[in-house]
């Protein structure tokens, strides 16, 4: 692999310099500096204070950090068939989890349409607003980057011979999570609670876009995303009632050879914790997503639609689709007032119903309910670093209330408004309320209801007379049952430029 990344780069560079296909990879280098601090009350950081910042967050009362970050955009060598882009972003927090944090870390090399990404990067969500909604099913914007090497189609390709009525975008990527230290110290006894580590991550998406900008302003977009947690060492997994093999549940080692990546890319194989009722192997997740665009003259309306499902049943509509992520988002004509508007409903209550059972030779029939939506047998679940890697709703690992790592709030129906608007051109805002109910799991279930309230106001301030510098002050509030009452502030600046000259504003892919 290290071969073949020196001769991408060597072969980039003599392009430079013979035909100019290629641009200099040291020029137009981006950077961007930030200091952020948050003061809360209560048990828990107000929700909205912590949540969808790609895991560089904390639930502590009191916590901050420091970042820098280098960065140059694959996007400015767009006039170039070959085109090399790359980032390294450190942070030193206070009260997080790491008391060092590589948040990104990556190159991307790009010829024509297609994309080689390699290491850690933040990567956004499709069909959703990233400051506005609560976030993807599957794929969000809640929990650290996982490093991986990832082949891309980043922006949709036109297929020939349509009409320009057809387009395409994807990617498949295979990668490693970090965060088997945080496991480890989270957990208070190793040998009764589960945990993992060097566990292998793999991701799939593809999405269809079906409309003509030039020809009508309706647009419709669908997707198939797929995520997939494999390989690695599971401790504590524990055991089916109803095994008669001699698994003990002490200690799994899963498959890391070609079978294993295999059978992560088309679901097969099995665990060892299946026992005497073979499912597949690894973690298996992924959501359906819609949606439906119109372009006004100055203004859009888009619907969507996401569906999450971990099993056959909930992917192929064996029970129908009740859980999902319903959402609405409008951009207004230009005006001072409000620019962006999305309301969201999320349902993840149903999951197939509670009842499940394996065909068996005296009850053939197989009713595959009472799924458990982000938790696996095998694996501490759809986690990081004990941020959910979905929707944060579905309530991250390090908020339970015991120190095991699973998701203990699954079954939620969530209420969400945000909105955000840019008076003038140096201030903005950002405002969310969002109402959120809780029925715990279907293994675990909550004798009465939880519910609570998040509120989060957001105001930001960019001078023209200090260019390149952005100041943010940020309240957020909880209220209800479900994690107790907070209330708190989050103040954030940064100062982002160019080490080498640019008449463009900086491009940093970094918060």
């Amino acid at each position: 692999m290290k071969r073949f990344l020196t001769a991408i780069v060597l072969a980039a560079l003599t392009l430079n310099e013979v035909s100019a296909q290629v641009a200099y990879p040291f020029s137009d280098v981006e950077y961007a500096v930030e200091m952020s601090g948050t003061l809360t009350n209560g048990d828990y950081a107000p929700f909205w204070l912590s949540s969808n910042k790609y895991g560089l967050s904390s639930v502590e009362e009191k916590t901050g950090y420091l970042r820098v970050g280098v960065f140059r955009p694959v996007e400015t060598d767009s006039e170039y068939l070959w085109r090399i882009g790359y980032g390294a972003d450190i942070a030193i927090p206070v009260n997080h989890t790491s008391p060092f944090v590589v948040q990104q870390l990556y190159a991307d090399f790009e010829y024509k349409k297609v994309r080689l990404s390699i290491g850690s990067k933040e990567r956004g969500m499709e069909l959703k607003n990233a400051l506005l909604s609560t976030g993807g099913q599957t794929t969000g914007i809640n929990a650290r980057p996982v490093p991986q090497i990832r082949i891309e189609l980043p922006e949709y390709w036109t297929i020939p011979h349509t009409g320009g009525w057809l387009a395409v975008k994807g990617h498949l990527a295979y990668g490693v999570f970090t965060d088997n230290s945080w496991q480890k110290d989270f957990i208070t006894s190793a040998s009764k609670q589960k945990y993992t580590s060097d566990v292998l991550y793999h991701s799939k998406a593809g999405y269809l876009r079906i409309g003509n900008d030039e020809l009508s302003p309706l647009s419709f977009t669908g997707g198939l995303e797929m995520k997939t947690q494999f390989g690695g060492k599971m401790w504590n997994v524990g055991r089916r009632l109803d095994d008669t093999s001699d698994f003990s549940g002490n200690y799994v080692k899963g498959d890391t050879g070609f079978r294993g990546f295999l059978n992560a890319f088309v679901p097969g194989g099995s665990d060892a914790r299946d026992g005497d009722y073979k499912n597949v192997e690894g973690n298996h997740l992924g959501s359906w997503v819609f949606s439906l665009d119109y372009q006004g003259k100055g203004w859009s309306v888009r619907s969507y639609l996401d569906h999450f499902f971990d099993d056959h049943s909930q992917m192929f509509v064996q029970y129908g689709w009740k859980d999902l992520l319903l959402g609405l988002e409008a951009q207004l004509p230009d005006n001072p007032l409000v620019t962006n508007i999305v309301v969201e409903y999320l349902n993840t209550k149903d999951q197939t119903g509670p009842l499940y059972h394996d065909g068996t030779s005296t009850l053939p029939d197989q009713i595959s309910g009472r799924d458990d939506y982000f938790n696996h047998a095998m694996y501490t679940g759809w986690q990081h670093w004990g941020q959910s890697m979905g929707n944060p709703l579905i309530i991250s690992p390090l908020y339970n209330s015991s120190t095991e790592i699973r998701f203990e709030h699954n079954r939620v129906i969530g209420h969400h408004i945000a909105l955000a608007g840019t008076p003038t051109d140096e201030w903005s805002y950002r405002l969310m309320y969002t109402h959120v109910k809780s029925w715990g799991t279907y293994l675990l279930p909550l004798i009465d209801t939880r519910q609570a309230d998040f509120f989060f106001a957001e105001l930001g301030y960019s001078p023209h007379w200090l260019k390149g510098w952005n100041a943010k002050v940020a309240f957020g509030t909880n209220s209800g049952n479900l994690f107790g009452k907070s209330s708190g502030a989050t103040i954030s600046i940064v100062k982002r430029g160019f080490f080498t000259k640019k008449t463009t504003d900086c491009n940093c892919n970094m918060q």
